[in-house]
């Protein structure tokens, strides 16, 4: 094996098409994946640094939709890879996965 075929670049996420296609189906977690990809413009009232994830509450309050819904659809971008989740006590703090997102979008540009 020579030394080029070691400095390949960063490995590809593993998309899951599927579940990403299911959870793009709806405007609500789209809106979610927008607020995500900008949390200083829709979120900056935050306690916690936003560097570190949106809290589910933050997300529930500017949806307007009751926390067991919104729940759903993060677990659902969340099963897509699309966000991340990380606990902080007793919260759950959410992150849009951006390399998966441009993954995706790379796919999508090279197979339509």
């Amino acid at each position: 094996m020579n030394a080029s075929s070691n400095m390949n670049t960063s490995p590809q996420p593993v998309l899951d098409i599927d579940a990403i296609h299911k959870a793009l189906a709806n405007p609500v977690r789209r809106q979610i994946l927008a607020w995500l990809k900008d949390p200083q413009a829709h979120f900056a009232d935050q306690l916690h640094p936003l560097s570190i994830g949106v809290c589910a509450g933050m997300i529930d309050s500017r949806c307007g939709l009751s926390q067991s819904t919104v729940s759903g659809h993060l677990a659902t971008l969340q099963k897509a890879g699309l966000i991340t989740v990380t606990r902080l006590g007793q919260w759950s703090m959410y992150k849009r996965n951006d390399e998966v997102v441009q993954a995706f979008l790379d796919q999508l540009t090279t197979e339509l």
